[in-house]
């Protein structure tokens, strides 16, 4: 995997490079992409760089190591299935890393165990020589004593020790881990985006715009039931997170600012034409909080009606 291989983020490739070339890195980087956004393909481009080795994309380098969320304490266990997901799909979304791990019905989070076992893992000299390196995906899952342990590895950094952090949501990420990375942006493809916009999610979203739109609040309230139905939390949290980003892809459209919108979609410009200015905005909260209500295990019938009634208030 090299950066020729990645479609594009032109900027973020050429900036990567140009820290390995002039040998001046930040010991730790954080990657904040879209969910789906494939940004662990840049870590392992960005590092096969810095290694000079094909290995690490294949994933079987020995100083590459990954941290994830988990059940259990650590994440070793659950190694196969995540080499087997990134190695299928580099652009894998959260709710493909749950399903593929087995936690859709539960809490998934890196915890002490998991930050212990990473120092312990830095603390040892590289196998194969020159760096070691740590990718820990979602570290807005990772809990504050767990963070704490981690201070001291990323304020002194043994050694040539580089850590790739991977986010969906830097605003949940605890400052002690933020604060001290270098924060670097990538911006979904257009092309590549738009491939979100069919399936499930959106055949959910599009019922439950239209049924807005149309001011029929009985066949909103179905919708919304369906939302409830969904088999897991992580579904429910997954269509969330879709809706907002659709949403805020419309917002952008209102304000004539096609060129920063990251697909180009039908539907999206019909809503545009069709809301008010101040819905996607307001929307988007609502989404966010619903998300956020999800994670604290409120009734789901209780809470995707109330959302339900929310947006209907305010299209």
């Amino acid at each position: 995997m090299t950066f020729d291989d990645i479609q594009g983020n032109e900027q973020v490739k050429q900036a990567l490079s140009g820290m390995v070339a002039s040998g001046r890195i930040p010991h730790a980087i954080m990657f904040h992409e879209d969910d789906g956004g494939g940004a662990i393909a840049f870590c392992h481009a960005f590092l096969e760089l810095l290694f000079g080795s094909a290995k690490v994309s294949r994933m079987i380098h020995l100083d590459v190591h990954y941290t994830f969320p988990c059940v259990g304490g650590l994440s070793e266990p659950y190694l196969p299935q995540w080499k087997e997901l990134v190695l299928s799909n580099p652009a894998f979304t959260e709710n493909d890393f749950n399903e593929a791990l087995g936690f859709e019905s539960k809490s998934a989070i890196i915890a002490v165990p998991e930050a212990k076992a990473i120092l312990n893992c830095l603390a040892f000299n590289p196998i194969e020589g020159g760096y070691k390196a740590v990718v820990v995906y979602l570290p807005e899952k990772m809990n504050a004593d767990a963070a704490n342990r981690l201070l001291k590895a990323i304020e002194e950094p043994v050694g040539k020790t580089q850590l790739l952090f991977i986010t969906h949501a830097p605003e949940k990420v605890l400052p002690t881990i933020s604060s001290r990375c270098q924060r670097i942006r990538l911006v979904p493809d257009r092309n590549v985006k738009g491939n979100d916009y069919i399936g499930e999610r959106m055949d959910l979203f599009r019922s439950l715009m239209d049924s807005l739109l149309a001011r029929d609040l009985g066949a909103a309230l179905d919708a919304g039931e369906t939302l409830a139905s969904l088999k897991s939390r992580e579904k429910m949290k997954a269509f969330c997170r879709f809706a907002g980003d659709a949403l805020r892809e419309v917002f952008l459209l209102q304000q004539g600012l096609k060129d920063l919108s990251a697909v180009d979609n039908e539907y999206l410009r019909e809503l545009a034409e069709k809301c008010r200015r101040t819905f996607p905005r307001k929307a988007s909260e609502v989404l966010d909080r619903a998300n956020m209500l999800i994670d604290r295990n409120v009734n789901q019938k209780i809470l995707f009606c109330d959302m339900v009634n929310r947006m209907f208030l305010m299209i």
